[in-house]
């Protein structure tokens, strides 16, 4: 569902279109948006009766570099991260 809202871009899904992609129960779709946007990952915007659900690129880019911050322990880092393993 992160991937998917990431891919999405700045137009963001409805929990509809992720249920679809996801093929999860509601209820787990749910419980997982709740999780993400209370760790501020994705943020949530009321559209009327729908909500759309956007990746907050700001706040994961500030986590990325949190965590590449001590990565390899200040050596250079010899994983490349583009070839590794999608899933």
């Amino acid at each position: 569902m992160f991937r998917r809202l990431v891919a999405a871009g700045p137009a963001g899904s409805t929990p509809q279109e992720l249920l679809r992609a996801a093929k999860v129960a509601n209820a787990t779709l749910s419980f997982h948006l709740k999780q993400l946007v209370e760790a501020k990952l994705i943020t949530q915007e009321r559209q009327g009766r729908h909500r759309i659900y956007r990746a907050s690129f700001g706040e994961i880019g500030a986590l990325l570099a949190y965590l590449a911050e001590d990565c390899c322990g200040g050596q250079p880092c010899e994983v490349d991260i583009k070839t590794k393993a999608r899933r």
